[in-house]
């Protein structure tokens, strides 16, 4: 049995990634194109062989890699209005004046991610975490901030694209509603670690500068933008299913309330650029690993669940979650946690990461994510186990379509 020679590319393109992380989106970009000429030149692509093997791939793939590029700079060009509203600045009056000060933000972030966008809740997280501490927050703490917004978004089918891929996929929101528990387990670890480490490396500010001025128009605009994104996703999920399979509803959304928000308050477009490229590095990467000859997951139990949110963090969880979906056999709770969860492993794993990484660069160093941020680990095994234990690995109806 032979290899297949496009996963030594990806992992080529991996450690690339990992070693010149300031290079990140070059090569991506190489990969891209030899997995790209491997397959056009010496096997075939997924969609079939020559252009039209290659169109009719793309034909699908497009809506997602859409959706993401959309998302991303829209989320950092919505986080420019956030920051000039003067809001993260009101953080510390309402945050304790001690290390729990980032225990509680983690928690708010959590919380919200449940009801808008992962990526959103991590953005707008790490916006308040730069005013809360000076400034200066450590890849630690960042991590935390994307690991809350992941494992937030885990239990809620509007939370995550791949829990929100699983409702559209036959699988109750019921089904879901488990992964809250192992995402509780996995925010009480790295909220108490993270915090602590954060509190170290910068303690937290103790006052609000004292003429602090709310831009409400700007706030107003946030609250839209988040409003139209999440009943955008609702309405078409439940009145239109199907259409997010050919039009990327949640990016076109996000874009048309921020074009109609700019009509009372400029964004900062620079804010965009700079996340375009944050954007189109995710969306190479997630289009190689989209041409991976992945036909098939292993027999689903826990065990190779377990082993899914460990492949999640340097493959992208939504073509697994695919896959998955059309296996069935999963106990569904336990799968969102795994997929959701562990992209947080490393700072491209996730869309939420990769948002991050935008607004603090220096995240981008995969030894230190991995150096700093040992707890994530930790906390990913300990809520698997903790949700094995009290629900067992439970077979699920839906998905296998």
């Amino acid at each position: 049995m032979t290899f297949p020679i496009e996963f030594v590319i990806f992992a080529l393109t991996l450690a690339g990634v990992a070693v010149f992380h300031r290079r990140a989106l070059v090569v991506t970009s190489a990969g891209l194109i030899a997995t790209l000429a491997y397959e056009g030149l010496v096997t075939t692509f997924p969609g079939g062989e020559g252009l039209a093997g290659l169109t009719g791939h793309f034909a699908h793939e497009w809506v997602i890699l859409a959706n993401l590029f959309l998302l991303l700079t829209g989320f950092e060009t919505l986080s420019s209005h956030f920051e000039k509203s003067g809001l993260p600045d009101f953080a510390p009056r309402i945050l304790p004046d001690n290390w729990t000060a980032g225990w509680v933000l983690l928690g708010i972030i959590f919380l919200s991610s449940a009801v808008i966008d992962n990526i959103a809740a991590a953005v707008i997280g790490a916006v308040v975490a730069r005013h809360v501490f000076q400034g200066r927050v450590s890849i630690a703490y960042l991590a935390a901030i994307v690991g809350c917004a992941n494992a937030g978004g885990a239990g809620s089918v509007i939370g995550d694209t791949t829990t929100t891929m699983m409702w559209l996929g036959g699988v109750s929101p019921l089904h879901v509603l488990g992964a809250f528990l192992g995402a509780g387990v996995a925010f009480t670890i790295m909220g108490y670690f993270a915090s602590r480490a954060q509190a170290r490396f910068s303690p937290p500010l103790l006052h609000s500068p004292p003429d602090l001025k709310i831009d409400w128009t700007r706030l107003a605009i946030v609250v839209f933008a988040l409003v139209s994104l999440v009943t955008a996703n609702v309405v078409v999920n439940s009145v239109f299913a199907g259409v997010e399979e050919s039009v990327p509803v949640l990016g076109l959304a996000m874009w048309a309330a921020l074009l109609a928000a700019a009509l009372f308050r400029q964004p900062d477009w620079s804010a965009t650029w700079h996340a375009a490229k944050g954007a189109l590095f995710l969306v190479m990467l997630v289009a190689t690993a989209s041409l991976m000859p992945l036909e098939a997951l292993p027999e689903p139990t826990w065990v190779t669940t377990l082993g899914l949110g460990f492949l999640s963090a340097v493959f992208d969880n939504i073509p697994l979650t695919a896959l998955a979906l059309q296996q069935g056999g999963y106990d569904w709770a336990i799968l969102a946690f795994a997929v959701g969860f562990g992209g947080t492993m490393t700072w491209f794993g996730s869309s939420a990461g990769v948002a991050v990484s935008n607004l603090f660069p220096e995240s981008r160093s995969l030894v230190q994510w991995v150096r700093q941020a040992w707890f994530v680990p930790v906390a990913y095994l300990a809520g698997f186990f903790v949700m094995l234990a009290v629900f067992g690995w439970v077979v699920q109806p839906g998905g296998g379509g």
